[in-house]
């Protein structure tokens, strides 16, 4: 599956978002803690699988930020009175992505989906290796980057190969987790699991999505990195 939306889901489970409330997981989909690995600064180098969390057929995620069940909803949305209008245009990712074209490959950019995970970084950021992938490290090294990137903001087509590089992932939720800047990030939401409005309607299905579980993206109900610190962020984007 590409990092491209598909037209009818493939997956018996789904993740309904609720009116200023939680996440509702539906149909048995696994939910593992994701912890970004970090060996110097904060750049990352690997993602390391963390515990499986024992959960019903359904359950509530959280969305607000404010729960004492993390990542659980314990209904601290009502007494907060969280407001979690959905604000994403839910444009395609090809018309909204940038392309960066290099001799071996493209790089298709959706930098409103950043996540700050911040593999882009890993050896050299991405974009400014991006002219040099005749040279087989770096054209390796920068599809493993951005097939890291748990948004999908970022996306590979393979020139030589003629088709779009993406990672076979299971079908779960990831509670990413960040110990290097001290913050919870986004859910993880992995292999094209759908996700629908409030109102039903269903976003773009994407192989690596991203959604906020602070409560304060811009771009709900995506991650849009406002969990990230202030102070670090240079460290976020290009």
């Amino acid at each position: 599956m590409g990092n491209t939306g598909t037209d009818e889901p493939k997956s018996n489970g789904k993740i309904q978002v609720t009116k200023d409330g939680p996440y509702m997981v539906l149909g048995g989909i696994p939910l593992y803690r994701m912890i970004i690995k970090c060996d110097h600064s904060i750049t990352p180098s690997e993602w390391v699988v963390g515990e499986k969390l024992e959960t019903p057929s359904n359950y509530a995620l959280c969305r607000c930020g404010e729960t004492s069940n993390k990542p659980f909803c314990d209904g601290t949305h009502i007494k907060n009175n969280f407001k979690g209008t959905e604000t994403s245009k839910n444009t395609p990712f090809e018309t909204m992505a940038n392309s960066i074209e290099g001799p071996k490959i493209t790089l298709k950019d959706a930098e409103i989906l950043c996540a700050s995970a911040r593999f882009c970084h890993r050896n050299g950021d991405i974009w400014n290796q991006i002219s040099q992938t005749n040279e087989a490290k770096i054209k390796e090294n920068c599809i493993e980057n951005a097939c890291t990137c748990p948004s999908g903001r970022l996306a590979i087509v393979d020139k030589e190969a003629g088709n779009a590089v993406e990672p076979k992932l299971d079908q779960a939720i990831g509670l990413i987790e960040d110990p290097s800047i001290g913050r919870d990030g986004p859910l993880w939401v992995r292999s094209g699991i759908p996700v629908y409005s409030t109102e039903g309607k269903l976003y773009e299905i994407r192989n690596r999505m991203t959604l906020c579980r602070c409560g304060k993206s811009t771009n709900k109900p995506f991650c849009d990195s406002s969990h990230y610190p202030e102070e670090d962020h240079t460290e976020r984007k290009k």
